[in-house]
């Protein structure tokens, strides 16, 4: 046998192959294999869940000293795009990378770095938590941003198993801790858990993802609740904000200057300035050019512990949250409501998805009919007030599920289920429709057209730059839309990227705050979700424009709008209401979107959603008028929650700063 031959045979001998199971909700969905030999780690990656996922092979080597030497990692991201990134550290010490994003060199990198890709696998994060591991050092440089550092949060015995993990926490890679399961024998990677959600765990062990999710869940409430010690202010007894401009949500206009009161919790006066001689307040708020707004409501979330933070930093005291595991969304909102961690006020829409090869997983996936109707019986019984139906719903189902939604007291909206048009989900009777694409999709799908896949986007990019929007069919469309009153939530953050950006172009979403973001998040940003040439991108960036168009309309045709983005936490909205003063709402109606008819579509008007006698204080001060310069609701001084019978206030800039963002502008002063 040849040397190299030989060579590969041992090496073939030595090396260790390892599956893991991907599990979404619960359900196989696809798989994870690594094979490790001696200074080499090789990864395929692939699953599918909601009818898209990554394809995705990476070999890592190191070094006799555990440096990293190489990575590749080649394939297709969930959305299409393409995946092709490498590092290579050579003999002279220099190192190069590339990537879609970026590419570049260094002749002096310490040699303890390690390779932050833009897209990576569960294998990799494990096999970079060993190497921090390693380096026994508080902080490891990482290439080509970054410093990186991880602790060990918990541990876990496996009983009948003789096996014990542990939980290490990477800081760094993210706005809040990246967490990983690794075997406590030999830092063997073990699992990556996402709780609620699913995850990535060792084959063999899928029954123990739950606990591992608990424990995971248990470390990250112990920081949670540590901030929530920490960062409110209480207001007690009485608290006036003075000569504020104020936001009256119902008839979309600024009002004042005025004497805001806050007492016990709620808005207690509205009155001129100095009014009140006697009152004789025990803290007081300068208004003196800044803006008081009624807390935002984001209309479209899929929450998680995550993005509490984000949110009320950004000013959204409110979300609806249109599709989690039911479990977990109340596990988290009774935390909120007990006030153990911070977070927004939780209202939740049912979410039911039908049974099919391109399923979303869920806690209700019905085969049929009556399964489904007994799904909707669920959320009644648990005072739920919408339904969220997606898309694998069959298209029989509908009117069905409707009427029987309403003859429960539920409102019903979604997705446009695969087979339908918007139209026919409206005629059959959707109280609401969601996501920009879904409306646009009306005027393109053909029958067969199958929208459980990734074509529900594509369709739109490729052809929706040819509709005619004076056409008597967009017409009779936007005319029924208001005559029934239906509701649309156009998310367009979430759409934005995706339809504009190129491969290591800013994301135009997040590019005016990205400088205050941590250096490997601004990275992050670069990475398109679909890969395109010059022609690709003048047709879908005019299609974009044709979303913006319809959503101008939608509005001037008084069609009800609400404001979701399902995209990050808090930043997002910002941008939401950005958009549509960008397509042409005027700002003020842009703020009512955010907050009246956020309130109103998810039946909380009676306590928040404006600035009213008897309204629960969720308030938020920002320098500057947004309804002159809707960019000014960036700039939040100060954020008011109304809980537990008395108000308390939240410096935006000590929550950015616990998530490692600069703050935008200075907390206002409380004396």
């Amino acid at each position: 046998m040849k040397l190299p031959l030989l060579l590969a045979a041992l090496l073939a001998a030595t090396a260790q192959a390892q599956t893991y199971t991907v599990l979404c909700a619960r359900a196989e969905c696809g798989q994870l294999k690594v094979s490790e030999a001696p200074g080499r780690v090789e990864v395929d990656y692939r699953y599918r869940n909601n009818g898209r996922g990554p394809e995705q092979k990476e070999v890592l080597e190191f070094a006799a000293d555990g440096s990293w030497t190489t990575y590749r990692t080649e394939g297709v991201s969930t959305y299409g795009a393409r995946i092709d990134e490498s590092f290579e550290r050579q003999a002279d010490g220099r190192v190069l990378w590339r990537s879609p994003v970026d590419r570049g060199e260094r002749p002096d990198a310490p040699r303890e770095a390690v390779f932050l890709p833009v897209q990576a696998s569960p294998a990799w994060a494990g096999r970079l938590a060993q190497s921090l591991l390693a380096r026994k050092a508080a902080h490891t440089p990482a290439l080509p941003v970054g410093q990186l550092s991880v602790d060990k949060v918990g541990s876990l015995a496996l009983p009948g198993r003789g096996l014990e993990v542990g939980l290490y926490a990477i800081q760094g890679l993210d706005l809040q801790p990246s967490y990983v399961w690794l075997r406590e024998d030999d830092h063997a990677f073990f699992a990556k858990v996402d709780p609620g959600w699913g995850g990535t765990v060792l084959q063999g062990f899928e029954a123990d993802a739950d606990r591992l999710g608990e424990a995971q869940k248990a470390a990250e409430l112990a920081r949670l609740q540590r901030l929530a010690r920490e960062l409110p202010r209480p207001l007690p007894g009485l608290t006036v904000i003075e000569g504020v401009r104020w936001f009256d949500a119902n008839a979309a206009v600024m009002r004042g200057p005025s004497d805001v009161y806050l007492f016990e919790g709620r808005i207690a006066a509205i009155t001129a300035p100095g009014r009140f001689k006697n009152a004789a307040p025990a803290q007081r708020i300068s208004g003196r050019g800044r803006s008081l707004l009624p807390g935002l409501v984001d209309m479209h979330a899929h929450l998680g512990a995550g993005d509490l933070l984000l949110d009320l930093a950004s000013g959204v005291t409110a979300v609806r949250d249109v599709g989690n595991s039911n479990a977990e969304l109340a596990e988290l909102r009774g935390r909120i409501e007990r006030g153990e961690v911070l977070g927004p006020r939780v209202a939740a829409n049912g979410f039911i998805e039908g049974k099919s090869p391109f399923s979303s997983q869920a806690d209700f996936v019905p085969d049929n009919l009556p399964d489904a109707l007994a799904a909707i019986d669920w959320y009644a019984a648990h005072g739920y007030r919408q339904l969220k139906l997606y898309n694998s719903i069959r298209p029989e189902w509908v009117k069905p599920m409707v009427a029987h939604a309403r003859e429960l007291g539920l409102r019903t909206g979604g997705h446009v289920p695969a087979f339908m048009t918007a139209r026919q989900a409206v005629e059959a009777g959707f109280d609401e429709l969601h996501h920009i694409n879904q409306v646009t999709l009306n005027f393109l799908v053909g029958k067969g057209d199958d929208t459980r896949t990734l074509l529900r986007f594509n369709l739109v990019g490729d052809k929706a730059a040819d509709l005619k929007l004076n056409d008597r069919r967009t017409q009779d469309f936007i005319a029924l839309l208001k005559k029934r009153g239906t509701v649309v939530d156009p998310t367009m953050t979430a759409f934005e990227a995706q339809y504009t950006q190129r491969q290591g172009q800013p994301n135009p979403s997040y590019d005016m705050v990205a400088a205050n973001l941590p250096a490997v998040v601004q990275r992050s940003l670069l990475s398109a979700e679909v890969d395109m040439d010059d022609a690709k991108a003048r047709r879908w960036g005019a299609s974009w424009q044709v979303m913006m168009e319809l959503l101008r309309r939608l509005h001037a045709a008084g069609v009800p709008l609400v404001s979701g983005t399902d995209a990050t936490a808090g930043l997002a909205l910002q941008r939401e209401l950005e958009l549509y003063v960008k397509a042409g709402i005027p700002a003020a109606q842009a703020l009512k979107i955010a907050t009246w008819n956020g309130a109103k579509y998810s039946d909380r008007l009676a306590e928040i959603g404006s600035i009213e006698r008897g309204k629960r204080a969720d308030l938020v001060l920002v320098d500057g008028d947004p309804v002159a310069d809707i960019r000014a609701i960036r700039r939040v001084a100060l954020v008011i929650q109304g809980r537990d019978g008395q108000a308390h206030a939240l410096s935006p800039a000590a929550l950015y700063q616990s998530m490692g963002i600069l703050p935008f502008v200075p907390a206002a002063d409380i004396r």
